[in-house]
């Protein structure tokens, strides 16, 4: 696995306009939109940093959140540019578009040592479609893109991937960090390697999955792409998230993982709900099954066992999150499968007792 990237400390940035990718898709507060953790802003900084103090102009963007039907005010993305401003010390310019006339006037007039940030990229349709004319408009801003988004870069969009077409294409810190590690997990692991995968769809893992199974002991799978392979081995999974056109790889996958001799834990059980919030009214659903009209949006406590005993066995333990709907608003240090709350919360989420846990959070009472 080649993890040496070209990354901004190999090309010159003086003088020059960068068109820098980051992880901006920060979880808010769904009544006042408030940022709830600010860690993926403050993950960007060091690139961001380097790119200003050695004379780059920094034309940032992001996306937030699956806007359905274009532009939604909820998800814009001036919150982030306020807290980056709080935390730089310095003005965030802000395009109140992507690609249109406010976001080429301000990146036009963008000077050193200033930073801009434009719009939800999802605000254009032709984002998650790769659209080449929309790369290439971005690119047009700029003179170098960096690839910065460790949590968007598998996926082939106009802005991680299309722009990369058009100009001179290095990875920042943040990325090259996280390919160090994955790296040295992957390449040289020390065993037993549990690896852990997250995430909705089965169909943006088939490159992992096929990877993993050829050197993990163990492979534990959480998230919604669990309830594929559920469906795979015939459990009904209700309503919840399913890519029906996956099923036949996902029984492929088990049985080259039981050719192979490599443990693949799928979550015994789940918590179905109706409806998809932080405090939903949930029901511990046996063996994963989730009753029409529910579908399953977390493990339930009956997994901590079965995932807990390989995980803190583990040497090499490489983890691709996320994987459920409710701990990052319930318990936003938690580490699913891992460990419990690590007791940084907020008095929102729960009273914290003289264990450093919180009432409020199963995970945290087990």
């Amino acid at each position: 696995m080649n993890t040496h990237k070209k990354t901004v400390r190999d090309v010159e940035v003086r003088g020059k306009k960068v068109l820098l990718r980051c992880d901006f898709n920060v979880p808010q507060d769904k009544e006042t939109g408030a940022i709830t953790s600010d860690k993926r802003i403050v993950a960007a900084l060091p690139t961001i940093q380097y790119l200003l103090e050695n004379g780059a102009a920094v034309i940032a963007c992001s996306h937030l959140g699956k806007p359905k039907n274009g532009p939604d005010p909820k998800l814009s993305l001036a919150p982030v540019a306020k807290r980056l401003s709080e935390l730089l010390g310095r003005e965030v310019i802000f395009a109140h578009d992507v690609v249109g006339p406010d976001a080429q006037t301000k990146a036009a007039a963008l000077q050193p040592g200033q930073i801009l940030l434009l719009e939800n990229t999802r605000f254009e349709k032709g984002e998650t479609k790769n659209d080449p004319e929309l790369a290439r408009k971005m690119a047009a801003m700029a003179d170098v893109y960096v690839s910065d988004a460790f949590g968007a870069v598998h996926r082939a969009h106009a802005s991680t991937a299309g722009v990369a077409a058009y100009l001179p294409a290095v990875s920042g810190f943040l990325i090259q960090k996280e390919l160090e590690i994955m790296g040295g997990a992957l390449a040289n692991p020390k065993r037993p390697l549990v690896a852990i995968l997250g995430g909705s769809k089965v169909s943006s893992k088939i490159g992992v999955i096929n990877h993993l199974l050829d050197i993990a002991d163990t492979i534990i799978i959480g998230g919604g792409m669990c309830y594929t392979f559920a469906k795979a081995q015939g459990i009904g999974v209700g309503n919840s998230l399913l890519e029906a056109d996956w099923l036949d790889y996902c029984r492929e996958m088990m049985q080259k993982a039981k050719d192979k001799g490599v443990k693949l834990l799928l979550p015994v059980d789940g918590v179905a709900a109706a409806e998809f919030s932080a405090w939903p009214t949930t029901d511990n659903a046996a063996s994963c099954k989730s009753p029409t009209p529910h579908a399953a949006r977390d493990a339930a406590p009956a997994n901590a066992p079965a995932a807990t005993k390989p995980s803190s066995s583990a040497r090499s333990n490489p983890a691709k999150p996320p994987r459920n709907t409710f701990c990052e608003e319930r318990c936003p240090s938690f580490l699913p499968w891992r460990s419990r709350c690590r007791g940084r919360r907020t008095p929102k989420h729960g009273k914290r007792s003289t264990t450093g846990k919180y009432s409020g959070c199963w995970y945290c009472s087990t």
